[in-house]
């Protein structure tokens, strides 16, 4: 007699799954990993990145308004111009910057090639016309332009102008780009070399370091040699220890930093008070609008040390809030230049990266105490028109060259064939 084995009471086990094995199995943090870059790479959608974008700049323009009223408002209390002049003229530089960004984002890549050498040629004149009696001299920097009641920063405008140039150029000479002399001239030098030289005559550390970012972020991108970088960073290196050394203004600031100060006086009273302001706002802050430290205990408080009032009045949460936001947008301009396969677009937007996320890391660093104090802004939430309007356009021009990969992306979706039901062509 022939018994039939009894199967095990419950669920009967079915046939293998394909890649059940430990070799075809992928670990969770290798699936969470993939996925993750696939997200970075910029190879699901487009329309992420431009919204990516577009969602950060905005939110931080938002948060840059509140924070400029709340710590403009106090000090301006019995001005002729009221209250909330800073606020308002920081308001309508904004709405312009938007609208500005919006209109640049609908350019494509082959104007803005056309708009590279005007843009040069303007940020140079602009940096020029600050060393002549138009000129306006701030804390010891002579970097801003004076017409009538109208200030601006060119600066700015250069920083915008460089990395839109340096794609173009860059594009041009790829073939040739390995040889030393091709990665230097002329991106380097002259026009690298000469704005360098308006704005230190100026006295501006601090927006020749963002210069310097933008410099070897766009050689980097268009494949310079790494030794070049270590030579030029040892030569940048002793360039600013010879800068701090030879200036009595950079000198006393170090000693700062290191906390030689035997008074808590200028200058080490505007880096300890913001200090002060971190550590009273703890995790959540003591809410919008209520910082203490605004009272006249850090000098000018909407400008390079906003930050600390931010940390203040909404706490490491408010922090993390923008820094997060700082790290949405470099995302999505990386996942823009990931994507790309225009050499000018990624130069370009790895310089305007650069730029925006490295002055932001330096005016963090700067305020936290991790490095001196240099005036640089932190773009978006410090008062300034012409910083605003100008660090806006950079991303209109970013939104320009992702809102191009969404056209070609839908190019590309309706001439792939249509596929059958039954899986043919």
């Amino acid at each position: 007699m022939v018994t039939t084995p009894i199967r095990p009471s419950g669920r009967t086990r079915g046939p293998a799954r394909t890649g059940s094995s430990p070799q075809q199995r992928s670990p969770r943090a290798a699936r969470w990993w993939q996925r993750w870059w696939t997200f970075l790479d910029g190879k699901d959608s487009a329309r992420t990145s431009f919204f990516l974008i577009l969602g950060c700049a905005s939110a931080l323009t938002v948060i840059g308004m509140v924070m400029v009223l709340s710590s403009s408002s106090v000090e301006n209390i019995g001005e002729t111009t009221g209250s909330y002049d800073l606020f308002l003229r920081q308001a309508l530089f904004g709405v312009f910057g938007l609208l500005l960004m919006l209109l640049l984002s609908r350019l494509g890549p082959e104007r803005m090639r056309k708009l590279a050498w005007p843009a040069i040629i303007i940020g140079v004149v602009l940096l020029a016309l600050v060393l002549t009696p138009l000129g306006h001299e701030v804390n010891g920097n002579r970097n801003w332009l004076r017409v009538g009641g109208f200030t601006a920063q060119p600066s700015e405008a250069a920083k915008l102008a460089l990395a839109l140039w340096a794609g173009v150029v860059l594009e041009r000479k790829a073939a040739l780009i390995g040889r030393l002399q091709h990665a230097i001239v002329p991106v380097l030098f002259p026009v690298g070399a000469l704005l360098l030289g308006l704005i230190m005559l100026g006295k501006d550390l601090g927006t020749a370091m963002v210069i310097m970012l933008i410099l070897a972020a766009v050689l980097f991108l268009a494949g310079t040699k790494l030794r070049y970088f270590l030579v030029a960073g040892g030569i940048g290196a002793a360039a600013a220890i010879i800068l701090a050394l030879t200036s009595a203004n950079r000198a006393v600031r170090i000693q700062a930093w290191l906390g030689n100060c035997e008074f808590p006086t200028e200058p080490c009273y505007q880096p300890d008070h913001g200090m002060y302001a971190l550590a009273s706002g703890g995790w959540w802050g003591v809410g919008l609008g209520q910082s203490r430290q605004k009272w006249s205990y850090i000098p000018e408080a909407e400008n390079d040390f906003i930050f600390t009032i931010l940390g203040e009045e909404l706490g490491l949460v408010g922090t993390l809030l923008v820094i997060g936001l700082f790290a949405g947008l470099a995302i999505g301009m990386f996942r823009v230049a990931r994507r790309s396969t225009s050499l000018f677009v990624k130069i370009t937007t790895g310089g305007i990266l650069a730029w925006i996320i490295g002055q932001a890391f330096i005016n963090i660093a700067m305020v936290t105490g991790l490095l001196p104090v240099i005036g640089v802004p932190l773009p978006f939430i410090s008062y300034g028109g012409s910083a605003l309007t100008l660090v806006l356009a950079g991303v209109g021009i970013v939104l320009s060259f992702a809102r191009q990969q969404i056209l070609q992306e839908r190019l590309n979706t309706r001439a792939a064939p249509a596929q059958a039901p039954g899986g043919t062509s």
